[in-house]
Order: C-alpha cells, then structure tokens, then sequence
C-alpha cells in the first residue's frame, strides 16, 4: 500500500489520482474533515468520483508522531508531498516546523517501518546558487548558506537534509524539485491563482524568468522514479524557463481577456512590498507581496532539466498547451 502525505493539495491529489488509475491501494493522511473536499472537488472535476471512494483516509498530522504510526501500518511506499508555502515572514516558525521537523519525522517513522522507498517533494527554491561563471541552476549547484534565502527556501533546503540524513542510514529515497506547479482545481491558493487573477482582469506584470511544469509531468515522474531502481538521487521537474510576462499572457488569451499591460518595474514593487509590511504590522493583516516574492518575480532564473529527461526518457507537457486545458477546467 502507498501512503501520500498532502494528499489535500494540488500535487498530492493528483497523484492519488494517478495512482488509483493505475491499480494502486492509496492512503491518505488529511488533517481536518473540510480539507478532504479539496481533493473529493478535484476527482468530480475530471469525472473520477468513483476512484474517490477508493482512498483510505486516516487522519493525522505530519508534527505528531502518534498520529502519524497509524497511518504508517502496512505501508511500502511514501510519497511525502505535504508542507507549508509560504513567503511570509510571520510564517517563520510554521514553515521549520512543518516542513523540516514534519519531514524529519516522515524519515524517521520511514526507516523504522523499513519503507522500501521515499519520495519527497522539495522544490526548486532549495536548489543552489550559481557562481560566476555558472549560467544554469542543475541538481549539482552548491547551496551557499553566505547568501539571502527567504524562510521557505531554508525550509525546504532543512527538508532535503532529513531526507539525505535518512538515505544515509539506509532509507531508499529520490527527491523532485518541480518548478512552478501548473494545474486545476485550486483556484484561490498557489499558481491557481494567477489563473483566477489574469481572469479578474490582472494588470500588472513582472520579467523575471523561471521553470514551469504542469501537475500531470511532476506526477508521472515521481511514480516512475519509485518504480525504477533509482535511488538516492535529486530531480529537478521543470518544463521550460519562462518569463512570467510570457505565461501571464498565454493564460490571458486562453481566457480571452485582456493581457496584464503594466509593467511593474523593480523599484515599484520594492515599494508597494513595503506598504503591504505596513498594513501588515498596523492592521494584522495578511501579507500579500513581501520581500522574498518581490525577489522571485524580477529574478531570472534558468534551470536545466536534462537529467530527468536523459535518465527517465521523459518527454515533458508543452506549458502553453497545457494552460488551456487549465482554463477549460476553471469555466466548469
């Protein structure tokens, strides 16, 4: 039987999705009863409501162990596919303890159940930092702990150490680092809201650069990389570098509406990020553009995909095709 942590989010729910395809016994830990809804709306949507009432759902949280042993009996292998995003800098102390003590647990409980292998999901904000005369970001470029990471890209990267720290003590486990996650049915959280914002007549648009994947590829690639022999390894799982001009206005036309138009130069968004940390300390409120996202949207970043693709043979979705049959899920 497979376990899927963060069976509730857009990867997670997709692939129990794809696994229930293909024959797979799945369960799935979800922490409150609402949350289940997520995924159940998601299989409605592509007309899977059946292969639904096949997952075994125990409840249980990834910071506490007790519940985390029930759900463990009788698993094989883990997909750990549950953290915390977050840009936040409040969300500080959440995102250590959710995504690296949570992950730590994951192995833990892992290799004393002797789960024949692991597959976490890390992202590409753990990947390391390019020196001078580097150019492209791959599964080999060095962290350099010297230089500013924003809270989620040091939890992530604490994640990966966990994950090692169990490979090394004998845990069988590959990581996947996607890109930026493309895909239905979470419409008001992550890259599903750049889908409801272009729709709601966005009008502002960034250049920086960085690797897009659909939510179809990230999955086919992890079950392919449990069911080979491959072990102990990092992939990045990215189809193309693309500027966020370019996909915002692919997803604009798909929609039929019109393209963001205003460019929103670096020195305006180091402002309106500053406004935002004002309304946040003086009125609690939610931080809708910080520091750290300001930083990611004007950086161009680009990232190789050759090892997933030499290795697994892949041959990756094309992103801008994919965006319309993103939109066709969101008319629904």
């Amino acid at each position: 039987m497979v376990l899927i942590t963060g069976a509730t989010g857009l990867v997670g729910s997709h692939l129990a999705l794809h696994l229930l395809e293909n024959n797979e016994r799945v369960r799935a830990i979800y922490r409150t009863t609402s949350s289940i809804e997520k995924t159940k709306s998601l299989f409605k949507l592509y007309e899977k409501e059946n292969l639904f009432e096949k997952i075994e759902w125990v409840q249980a949280d990834i910071t506490d162990i007790p519940s985390l042993e029930v759900a463990f009996k009788n698993i094989e292998y883990v997909y750990h596919c549950a953290a915390l995003i977050s840009f936040d800098p409040k969300d500080e102390k959440q995102l250590r303890k959710i995504n690296i003590e949570g992950t730590a647990n994951i192995v833990n409980l892992c290799l004393a159940y002797t789960i024949k292998k692991l597959c976490y999901v890390s992202s590409i904000a753990a990947l390391g930092n390019l020196k001078e005369y580097e150019t492209t970001i791959t599964e080999e470029t060095e962290w350099n702990p010297e230089l500013y990471h924003s809270d989620y890209a040091i939890s992530k990267y604490g994640a990966e150490i966990e994950v090692w720290r169990g490979y090394k003590e004998g845990l069988p486990i590959v990581i996947v680092n996607p890109g930026v996650l493309l895909g239905p049915g979470f419409w008001k959280t992550g890259s599903g809201e750049i889908f409801t914002k272009v729709q709601k007549g966005l009008l502002f648009y960034t250049k920086g650069i960085t690797g897009f994947v659909t939510v179809n590829d990230v999955v086919k690639i992890m079950t392919q990389l449990m069911k080979s022999n491959i072990n102990g390894e990092r992939y990045i799982v990215i189809a193309k570098n693309i500027s966020f001009e370019k996909i915002l206005t692919t997803i604009a036309k798909a929609l039929n509406v019109n393209s963001p138009s205003i460019y929103a130069k670096p020195w305006i968004t180091e402002i309106v990020w500053r406004i935002d940390w004002l309304l946040s300390t003086f009125f609690n409120c939610k931080r809708r553009l910080s520091k750290d996202m300001v930083q990611s949207l004007h950086s161009e970043n680009f990232i190789s995909n050759e090892k997933v693709k030499r290795n697994l043979d892949f041959t990756f979705q094309n992103v801008e095709v994919y965006c319309n049959e993103v939109v066709t899920f969101l008319r629904m």
